[in-house]
């Protein structure tokens, strides 16, 4: 990693450039969350991923944004024929996508150079960088994800959809299909045990005629989709979902992509695409089952068990898409302000736009460190699994435990941060920053779904209190941020800092324990609020812990941004700050936005004391 500053006024817009390489903070949280032998391997990759999206795949995305997918449900005759009409940009992304980096293989498969795969955090990683150009479809690279990860664990045992598994993790542009997750239905939303499809058995075993209706349908064609739906005599509710590979051509001949002679379209109907307001690249449509075929996974009715374990990763892959976002928008700032001539001199010299700059900077290193942390225990979770005899065994381990409960914290927070970074960005380019063509436009407009898909803010706070209160995560939670602020206590220059955490994770406990005393209707009041506590306390726990590393490395500018959080989330300062003198954007801007490296002597003179003149 460079340790100069990088000159943003070199770019004349955050495009044709190489975007792992200029997110020293991506870098970082990356370097840190993957196993030390795997990081080696993977930053050449990344890198070159970074380089692709930068270039290659950011023109192509610019082509599909101009030429969306589009519908033709029925022939010229009214036959059905479910065909949707993509640009060939499209294509091209896929390529590179799974077939050059191997965004999915390489999860499951050792990929060339190695002797095993990659954790998940190698396609998190990879999803953040390709969401710089185009987070709508990190949809469906991420639905490809996981489902495989489903599959992998319950779908073994059946040729069927093992072979699905095979064709979603391939490398071959040939063989290699995408997933999708058909959950949502009209009357459900949120309330999956709502859901009305049924499942009728068929002569073949494990084979069944799935009828009903899906509202929410993104990558409508899939071949590997996952759907949920209610076997005849099932148990209402969640309990009795059962989970089925529903592709979107059959083939006797056994090939996922259905190319055989004898290949035919399910029985399911593609009414209409969804008019998004954004992530055109992604078909979102309603589709009516029709007794289309569906092979179930695994055991009957544990089909919403075996959906959580790609939600986990869902939502993890969706903040993936927010840091990615919040990383392009404030990519496009850095660049804009640099260039910009206002009044004689570059807008990045004003002391508000410095302002603005630095706060955004320090909202990005807590929600890329937050998120890579969760990831990290996503994967330690999947090792456990390995490690178990049973599943309920795996889920007493203390990585799925509090991987459970920062997940949703993850995805609530930084979705909002995304759409909050966006439209900033907006408004730090001006009147372009509201025009189709100058990027933050669209970021915005992608940026909205991402607090929608996978759970809105109220459902995933629900979601927090009930790991709380089911897995006990608080009792992994508090000793794990414990740990991080003592790796952090023994210097210097954070210890003030570490304190003022210390002192909030000793309210979060106390905020925890009345919640859990009092009645349902309160706890759930101040849930939301509760899981921005959690998010807080725990990023400044966690930028604590890579600044002591930094520290001990010779880099004290992570230092000035653990320590610029903490004053932002849990600073009391009388007239809102005004008068405490701080002024770190000021005199630590090069530090914080363009990564110039600071001498941890010079710290003691970065406090909010007024500097000398």
């Amino acid at each position: 990693m460079s340790r100069d500053p990088i000159d943003y006024g070199a770019l004349d817009a955050g495009r044709d450039c190489n975007y792992w390489a200029l997110d020293r903070t991506l870098q970082r949280v990356a370097e840190r969350a993957y196993p030390e032998a795997d990081y080696d391997w993977a930053a050449e990759r990344l890198d070159w991923l970074g380089e692709q999206t930068g270039t290659r795949i950011a023109d192509n995305s610019e082509a599909v944004e101009r030429h969306p997918p589009e519908l033709d449900t029925y022939d010229d005759m009214g036959e059905v024929l479910n065909h949707v009409e993509y640009h060939p940009a499209l294509a091209d992304t896929e390529l590179a996508t799974y077939c050059e980096f191997g965004l999915a293989h390489d999860v499951f498969h050792a990929p060339e150079g190695r002797d095993e795969p990659l954790g998940l955090t190698h396609a998190i990683a990879g999803e953040a960088i390709l969401s710089y150009a185009d987070p709508g479809f990190v949809c469906p690279a991420s639905m490809t994800v996981g489902a495989a990860i489903v599959l992998d664990r319950f779908g073994r045992d059946d040729p069927r959809t093992e072979r699905y598994l095979d064709a979603l993790t391939s490398d071959d542009p040939d063989e290699y299909v995408e997933g999708a997750m058909f959950l949502t239905e009209k009357q459900g939303g949120s309330d999956v045990g709502a859901n009305e499809t049924t499942a009728v058995a068929t002569n073949e075993e494990g084979v069944y005629e799935l009828t009903g209706e899906k509202w929410f349908c993104s990558n409508i064609d899939a071949e590997g989709t996952l759907a949920l739906a209610r076997r005849e005599d099932a148990p209402e509710g969640t309990k009795g979902l059962s989970l089925f590979v529903v592709p979107h051509t059959l083939d006797d001949g056994g090939t996922p992509r259905g190319e055989g002679d004898d290949a035919r379209l399910n029985d399911q109907l593609y009414r209409r695409l969804k008019d998004k307001l954004g992530t055109l690249s992604v078909p979102t449509g309603e589709v009516e089952l029709r007794g289309a075929t569906g092979y179930l996974v695994g055991e009957p009715e544990r089909g919403f068990e075996y959906m959580t374990e790609m939600l986990n990763f869902e939502r993890l892959s969706n903040a993936a898409a927010s840091v990615g976002i919040m990383g392009r928008c404030l990519l496009e700032s850095k660049v804009y302000a640099a260039d910009r001539e206002a009044f004689g001199q570059t807008i990045d010299q004003y002391p508000l736009m410095r302002r603005d700059l630095v706060e955004m900077s320090v909202d990005y290193e807590a929600a890329t460190a937050f998120v890579f942390a969760a990831s990290r225990l996503l994967d330690d979770y999947r090792e456990a699994v390995l490690a178990a005899d049973t599943v309920e065994e795996a889920h007493q381990s203390e990585a799925f435990r509090l991987m459970r409960m920062l997940v949703p914290v993850a995805k609530l927070r930084t979705a909002r941060e995304s759409v909050e970074t966006a439209s900033y960005a907006c408004e730090v380019l001006g009147g372009n920053g509201y025009v189709s063509g100058f990027t933050t436009e669209r970021m915005l407009r992608d940026a909205q779904v991402l607090p929608i898909w996978e759970g809105t803010s109220n459902i995933l706070s629900l979601d927090l209190l009930r790991v709380l209160a089911k897995q006990a995560s608080h009792e992994v939670f508090v000793p794990a941020v414990e740990e991080r602020l003592d790796a952090a206590a023994d210097h210097p220059e954070l210890a003030d800092t570490v304190e003022t955490v210390r002192a909030e994770l000793t309210d979060l406990q106390t905020a925890m324990g009345t919640l859990a005393t009092e009645d349902r209707d309160y706890a759930q009041l101040q849930a939301k609020e509760l899981a921005n506590y959690v998010y807080d306390v725990f990023s400044a726990a966690e930028l604590l812990a890579m600044a002591a590393e930094d520290l001990e490395a010779g880099d004290g500018r992570r230092a000035l941004v653990a320590r610029e959080f903490v004053r932002q989330q849990f600073g009391r300062e009388e007239g809102r700050g005004i008068a405490s003198g701080d002024r770190l954007p000021l005199d630590h801007f090069d530090a914080v936005v363009r990564y110039a490296v600071v001498d941890p002597a010079d710290l003691s003179t970065a406090e909010t004391a007024p500097a000398d003149d």
